[in-house]
Order: C-alpha cells, then sequence, then structure tokens
C-alpha cells in the first residue's frame, strides 16, 4: 500500500515533519473511513508522533508551523486509537484555528477588532464553501470521496441555495458579491471566491480537517456546518468577553455594540441550520453509528459562551456537558468573570445608568431572545433526526436538549420574545 511505502521512507529518511507524507495517509482514511482505517496504518502514525515528541525534546524548532500541524494532525487522526474520541478530535477544530475567547480586555485597537472579526467571516465563508464544492464534484461524478448514499439533483440544488444564503451576510462584510443566480453557478462562484482568499496553509489545515467516520456523503456537510458553528460560538466567545471587559471600564456604548455584533452574528448563522437539516435522516444514522464518544454537548465554544454570559447553576455545571470541559468548568467554579456580573457592578457602583444601563439591557435582552432561538431550533433538528434514539457521547439526545432549551442566558435581564423566532407549531427547521 501506497501509505506503507510512503510513511516508512519518511520515517527512515530523517522523519521532516514539512514533508509528511499528508495526501497517502488522508487518501487512506477516506477509502475506509477513520473508523475502519487499519491497524497497521494507526500504528505508523502512533510511531509518527513518537518521532514528532523527541523532536519536541531535543534541539531545533521543536513548535515550529509544520511540527505543530503535524501534531495537531495526528491528534485527530489517532483519536480512536488512543480511546480518547470526542467531539473536539472528530470535527478537528485543532487544526482550524478557532478564535478562543480568552482575551481578557475591552476588544483592543479598532484595526485588531475589525482584523478578528475578519478572520472569523473568511473561516466561516471557507468551511461552507468547500462543503458546497463537495456537493458539486460529487453531482459532477468527479470524486469518489464518501460514495454511499449520495443525494439527488433536487436536494443538492437545494444545498447551494440554503449554503450560499447562510455565507451572504460574511460575504457583504468582506466586500464580495455572488451574482449568479443559478444555485449551482452560485456555489461554484462561492467556491472561487473562498479559494482565491485563503493561503496554502490554510488550504492545507481545511483539507486535514475533514477525517469522516464513515463513507456516507452527507457526513461532509455534517462535519462543515458543525465547524461552522464552532466558528460563530467562537466568535461570540469573543464578543462577550469583550463586552464584559467594556462593562468593566464603565463604557456602556461599546458594550452595547458588541452584544449587538454578537447577536446579528448568531441571528445570521440560522440558515445553517436549514442546510444541516438538509441532510438525509437515513444517512445520517448510517454514519451516526460510528460516532459514539463524541457528541455536540461536549462543544467548549458553546459552553465558554454560555458560561460568559452568567454563572451556571451547580446541577449544570455537574452535567456531562460542563464535565466534559473540565478546565472551563474549574474556571467558572473560580469565579470567572460574566456579563450578568459585569452589569450588576457597574450599575452598584454607578459607572451605568439612566439610558446606557436601558441600552445595554436591551441588548442583552436581544441576544438572549436570539439564543433561545437557537436552542429551539436545534431541538426541533434533533427530534426529526433522531426522534427518541439516545444520543452519542453517551448522552441522553433529545431528551436533554429539551431539558436545557430553556435555561435563561442572563440572570439579570430576561430575554425578550424574538420576532425573528418560527413558532413553536411548525415542527421543523427554516427553509
Amino acid at each position: 500500500m501506497r501509505f506503507v511505502r510512503e510513511l516508512t521512507s519518511w520515517l527512515s529518511g530523517g522523519a521532516d515533519p514539512d514533508s509528511f507524507p499528508y495526501l497517502p495517509v488522508t487518501a487512506e482514511f477516506h477509502r475506509t473511513g477513520k473508523h475502519f482505517v487499519g491497524k497497521e496504518l494507526l500504528a505508523l502514525l502512533d510511531e509518527t508522533r513518537a518521532h514528532v515528541a523527541n523532536r519536541a525534546t531535543g534541539a531545533g524548532p521543536a513548535d515550529s508551523g509544520p511540527v505543530r500541524l503535524l501534531r495537531d494532525f495526528l491528534d485527530v487522526a489517532l483519536d480512536k486509537w488512543d480511546g480518547r474520541y470526542d467531539y473536539r478530535s472528530y470535527l478537528a477544530l485543532g487544526l482550524l484555528g478557532l478564535p478562543c475567547g480568552d482575551d481578557d480586555g475591552d476588544g483592543g485597537p479598532v484595526a485588531e477588532l475589525a482584523a478578528a472579526r475578519r478572520g472569523r467571516d473568511r473561516l466561516l465563508v471557507r468551511l461552507v464553501a468547500d462543503a458546497l464544492a463537495f456537493e458539486l464534484a460529487a453531482a459532477a461524478g468527479t470524486t469518489g470521496l464518501l460514495p454511499q448514499q449520495r443525494p439527488g439533483p433536487a436536494l443538492v440544488a437545494k444545498r447551494h441555495r440554503l449554503g450560499v444564503r447562510a455565507v451572504s451576510p460574511a460575504l457583504s462584510r468582506l466586500g464580495l458579491t455572488l451574482d449568479d443566480p443559478q444555485p449551482a453557478g452560485a456555489a461554484s462562484a462561492l467556491h472561487a471566491l473562498a479559494a482565491a482568499d485563503r493561503s496554502p496553509a490554510e488550504e492545507r489545515a481545511l483539507r486535514l480537517s475533514m477525517l469522516p467516520v464513515y463513507l456516507s456523503h452527507d457526513e461532509y456537510l455534517f462535519i462543515r456546518v458543525l465547524q461552522a458553528y464552532e466558528c460563530v460560538f467562537a466568535g461570540l466567545a469573543d464578543e462577550l468577553r469583550a463586552t464584559i471587559g467594556a462593562l468593566d471600564a464603565g463604557r456602556a456604548v461599546p458594550a452595547a455594540e458588541r452584544l449587538a455584533y454578537a447577536r446579528g452574528q448568531l441571528a445570521s448563522a440560522a440558515p445553517l441550520f436549514s442546510l444541516l437539516a438538509s441532510m438525509q435522516p437515513e444517512a445520517f444514522r448510517t454514519f451516526r453509528a460510528y460516532t459514539e464518544g463524541a457528541s455536540a454537548i461536549q462543544s467548549r465554544s458553546y459552553k465558554l459562551m454560555e458560561s460568559l454570559c452568567r454563572t451556571p447553576e451547580g446541577s449544570r455545571l455537574d452535567s456531562a456537558a460542563y464535565r466534559s470541559v473540565p478546565e472551563l468548568r474549574d474556571r467558572v467554579r473560580a469565579g470567572g468573570p460574566t456579563v450578568d456580573a459585569a452589569l450588576l457592578a457597574a450599575v452598584r457602583d454607578g459607572r451605568l445608568a439612566g439610558a446606557e444601563r436601558a441600552l445595554v439591557e436591551l441588548r442583552m435582552r436581544e441576544f438572549a431572545a436570539t439564543v433561545l432561538n437557537w436552542r429551539r431550533t436545534h431541538h426541533r433538528l434533533a427530534v426529526r433526526m433522531l426522534g427518541e434514539r439516545p444520543g452519542t457521547g453517551y448522552t441522553e439526545g433529545t431528551p436533554y436538549l429539551a431539558e436545557v432549551r430553556a435555561i435563561p442566558v442572563f440572570a439579570a435581564v430576561a430575554a425578550d420574545p424574538d420576532p425573528a423566532a418560527p413558532s413553536e407549531s411548525s415542527g421543523g427547521c427554516p427553509e
């Protein structure tokens, strides 16, 4: 097999991280699906990891770009081999360079704020454009990747339309436009725009971050949409940390602006749910059989966002969701900052009053309503796809989502009804 020859040659030839044979290795993962990759390849990758670890303890650039990339790739590729497979490794989040939401300030200079937001938009566009490019290639018969349970032409056209709609706000912020009115043409133009905008390093990370567990076509879409939502929630965490910093400094207008921007980000990402809802239920259930151990309740970005709004109750911190992110759980228990606490402190100390207080509280209510709507839509989609089946990641599935969908976002203010929210009786996701 090619991967054996290439890996053996690489290991015996100096094991230079910059020349690691990613192509034959990922080709083998794609041929079988991660769940069924043979032990011979996994053992060679384990040996590779030992070489990388030895390099880190020796002389030279132990943490150079190629070393970090290889280390992060092996972390994803060997998760099932190690028995530590989870949501983060399934989505290869370490390879995508997501914003982490760890800035303690109020956002820094305007140029830095604009650059951070632009970076999130570019990543979101890359992910969705790549999902649509796969749909185009599969429909044209130019790829053999994930060949099982291909969707029909009408469903592919629907995905093109929904995907373009999902990134249209980001494209607008980036100053980009799509002129083709036809779904396939717009999807192709989106792919061309994204490809022209990404660096070789971003292109490589994008390719390496796609290691599906099985061979079902729809898993490609599933992974890319979940990665896109991780990008959104990591960005929301950045905005909330900056909101806290602004409130601590008595700067009501920047705090309100950050909250409004965060709400807009989440609201404009709603079409991602419609795109996800285009998955074929039977295809989803097919590949889902091999994702046990990975669940969206393990999302660090979502819980970081949630815990930056207010301190979760003890029962929530003791749930499987927070036990899956122990470092974040410890931070919360140590009294990590929240928008709730920053607001109350600013009011108590006289730094926030009158019209400024009303403005911040209004933006908090609007943001909370949008989060609650997102949870309701998530629950409806899960019911549609799963019914009463238990969740992956050793969770109880839709009953869990039903239980947590109404948890208040803030304690200091109540959420206003979201006028854009579909009614509960609609029974589905927005189309």
